[in-house]
């Protein structure tokens, strides 16, 4: 993530649009449909600084933005005059013909900044390839590493229910088992093992061969 989030060019418009566009999509581990259908309205910059969501059933959920999410929404919004009274029902991310972003269109920036991260860092591991809903992934795994409770988590993401969020529990248990076995040390003996001077079994052993 942290890759991703620097190959954007912030001395350009379009530069600063799309680091606000990925970061708001993994702070508020927002599904793709739901960003593109977040409009100006449903910003609220003030503290406490939330967004609106409007997930699967039509169900709304207020999201915390963090600050460096915010501030990077703040000089977005600034920037593109989304302030202004008669815009509050426009789309908070669009394109150049001020229209909302498509999922083939927002799964061509990250795409871009995806393929200009592994090049910039060779010798990093990544994927295969960045889908939207990594990013939403994401947020999951790094909230768990950090303790929060599986209940905020939930709520969060907009899970119906807890059990759906437990499947992220399974995905942090597995990385930290493979972090902790390449962290183990390759234990060897040159004791003789114990069976081998049991005379009784090598000689049950040597019976059971002929």
């Amino acid at each position: 993530m942290a890759y991703l989030l620097e190959q954007p060019d912030t001395s350009t418009k379009r530069g600063r649009r799309d680091l606000a566009l990925m970061a708001v999509l993994y702070d508020a581990g927002a599904r793709v449909q739901e960003l593109i259908d977040l409009k100006v309205c449903e910003v609220r910059l003030a503290q406490p600084a939330t967004i609106t969501l409007t997930g699967k059933g039509n169900k709304k959920r207020n999201v915390p933005i963090m600050t460096k999410t915010l501030s990077l929404l703040e000089g977005y919004m600034a920037e593109n005059h989304l302030l202004e009274n008669g815009r509050q029902q426009s789309p908070l991310f669009h394109n150049s013909r001020y229209q909302a972003f498509t999922r083939p269109g927002i799964t061509y920036i990250l795409d871009k900044y995806f393929k200009q991260a592994k090049l910039s860092h060779i010798d990093e591991v990544f994927p295969d390839r960045l889908h939207p809903h990594m990013l939403r992934h994401s947020k999951a795994l790094h909230l768990l590493e950090s303790g929060v409770n599986l209940v905020y988590i939930r709520d969060l993401l907009g899970h119906v229910s807890v059990t759906t969020t437990e499947i992220y529990l399974k995905f942090d248990t597995e990385l930290k088992r493979k972090a902790l076995e390449a962290a183990y040390p390759q234990v060897s003996s040159q004791e003789t093992p114990s069976w081998e001077e049991n005379t009784d079994i090598l000689q049950w052993l040597q019976d059971l061969c002929r």
